[in-house]
């Protein structure tokens, strides 16, 4: 997901194009978080988010030099597309993969959604907007669903400590995601194209990666069984690079405000993949939760419904 400006004005019609897009955009992001999942083994984190935004930068760069987009910016953008890397194209997702090792994909889902409510947040701390108080009302109805949701994992003996480190390193990959996306929304209210610009946080996403595992010193690790090469191919292209075109083109045609909707579904699909092939087990506090979590994301997009 990326920022996008509120100004846009919705289109009046859906439509099975639209219906089509928005099934893609939502499928995209459900099933990013079981490929994560996979990708946890004998390779070392940060190396298999490194081989996934190798092939993704690579992806977006074909598609920005064969559709004829603008490469070419002048340095001080290349400041704020570092700081995108940075936050959005390798830390956050590094901390969501060290929480996978204890989570369960749906739940990673979850915490991310919450990402909805905490942008509004950093861009009133940050490029000083105001924010409505059914803002505020929403982050506590999402952060009260969370709790919910969590209270049973944290509170498991055996399991309890290792789900509440996957839980602090969960939030803290969508805080990095939610401050990478008010410096891209700095960039995109400037009038540079989002493909381009995002394009170029991948590559120095990858800088960074590269960086990180080179001062390691570890040699690479790579794992060349069906399940990982799979998951890192469907993390790099329909997780990462799809869903971007497809959300894109799905704002253009509603607006940002009904398009904004996707991420309120893929948690529940998330969730939905984790009980059909992780054996998440239900209860009435998780259902109970999550029905917080998507009533405090639907707080924050009815105001983005409105024009500004």
């Amino acid at each position: 997901m990326t920022a996008a400006s509120d100004r846009q004005a919705p289109a009046p019609d859906f439509g099975w194009t639209g219906f089509t897009l928005y099934a893609l955009t939502v499928f995209s992001w459900s099933t990013s978080w079981f490929a994560i999942k996979m990708q946890i083994g004998p390779v070392p984190v940060l190396d298999s988010v490194l081989y996934r935004f190798v092939i993704a930068a690579a992806a977006m760069l074909a598609w920005v030099v064969l559709s004829g987009r603008r490469v070419r910016f002048p340095a001080r953008l290349h400041i704020r597309f570092a700081l995108m890397g940075a936050l959005m194209f390798s830390t956050n997702f590094a901390l969501f993969y060290v929480a996978a090792q204890w989570l369960t994909s749906g739940l990673l889902a979850v915490v991310f959604s919450l990402v909805t409510v905490l942008n509004p947040i950093s861009a009133a701390l940050f490029l000083k907007e105001r924010i409505e108080p059914r803002v505020l009302l929403g982050a506590l109805i999402g952060i009260s669903g969370i709790a919910l949701i969590f209270g049973p994992e944290v509170a498991r003996p055996q399991t309890g400590l290792a789900a509440l480190a996957g839980l602090a390193c969960a939030a803290a990959g969508t805080i990095c995601f939610s401050l990478g996306n008010i410096v891209a929304t700095t960039v995109h209210r400037e009038g540079h194209p989002v493909i381009s610009s995002n394009a170029w946080g991948m590559i120095y996403g990858v800088g960074v990666l590269a960086a990180v595992v080179a001062a390691v010193g570890d040699p690479p690790v790579f794992d060349t069984s069906t399940s990982y090469v799979v998951s890192l191919v469907w993390l790099a292209t329909v997780a990462t690079v799809v869903p971007m075109w497809s959300y894109l083109t799905l704002m253009r045609r509603i607006g940002p405000g009904r398009a904004g909707y996707a991420t309120v579904m893929f948690p529940i699909g998330a969730l939905v993949i984790s009980w059909l092939f992780e054996g998440y087990e239900w209860n009435w506090m998780a259902i109970a939760g999550l029905g917080l979590a998507i009533v405090g994301n639907l707080f924050v997009l009815g105001r983005m419904r409105r024009p500004v």
